[in-house]
């Protein structure tokens, strides 16, 4: 399975996804919307990863390739290609499937449990029902017509969501390190103001400990994905 992994700024760390793709022999290329460039043609990949980004997909006027990278996850998603989307990549993910993007009530910074909804899907099948994880945003979105609510915190409802079985959005950042953690707390310490869902630097960094287990729901998660892409390419 051939992963294509879009990053939105420079000290981002996807080294999780990247170790488990060497792992498991998947190839794996990365791509920078940012830069302008084209885009890779859809039949170079078979799992869209995207990452999170401190920019709201709302502000095409500010950011330009935010436009030319939502008709690339639509043309993505009309070729059939798999898609996993985190934070940001969630937000874009629900927007181009016809939901709403817009300011969450409150912030939620820093490590905050997510619960499982009722409903059930492959894809999350090795998640405990509530789990710790990393969250930085300020936005949210309105669930697609179809989605299949997937998980839920106490600051923001929709944390998670499948369309289908090869769409994935998750809001929260199981991918994050404690090396990153540590840069965004730094580059972004304006933000880790006083508020019910935002810990201070010292409460994040002194739990960087989870990130350990982060890693491992989302291993699962994209073995899930492979095993689902390999059935289908053994079935012909």
């Amino acid at each position: 399975m051939r992963l294509l992994v879009l990053k939105h700024f420079s000290f981002d760390d996807a080294s999780v996804i990247l170790t488990w793709a060497r792992e498991r022999g998947c190839p794996v290329e990365r791509f920078e919307p940012p830069s302008g460039l084209p885009f890779p043609p859809p039949d170079s990949f078979d799992l869209l990863v995207i990452l999170g980004g401190p920019m709201s997909v709302t502000e095409e006027d500010r950011h330009p390739w935010l436009k030319t990278e939502k008709a690339f996850l639509r043309e993505a998603i009309r070729c059939g290609k798999r898609v996993l989307a985190i934070c940001l990549g969630a937000q874009m993910l629900a927007e181009v499937l016809g939901g709403r993007v817009y300011r969450n009530r409150e912030k939620e910074i820093g490590w905050h449990p997510v619960r499982r909804t009722e409903a059930r899907h492959p894809l999350l099948g090795g998640l405990p029902e509530v789990f710790w994880t990393f969250h930085w945003h300020g936005d949210t979105f309105d669930l697609p017509e179809g989605a299949v609510h997937l998980a839920y915190s106490d600051a923001t409802r929709n944390q998670a969501f499948a369309w289908g079985d090869r769409l994935l959005g998750l809001q929260f950042h199981l991918e994050t390190t404690p090396e990153c953690m540590k840069t965004m707390t730094e580059a972004w310490a304006g933000e880790l103001v006083p508020g019910r869902w935002i810990e201070s630097a010292g409460e994040i960094l002194g739990k960087a400990s989870r990130c350990a287990d982060s890693a491992l729901y989302l291993r699962g998660i994209l073995d899930r994905i492979l095993a689902a892409h390999a059935e289908e390419r053994a079935a012909g």
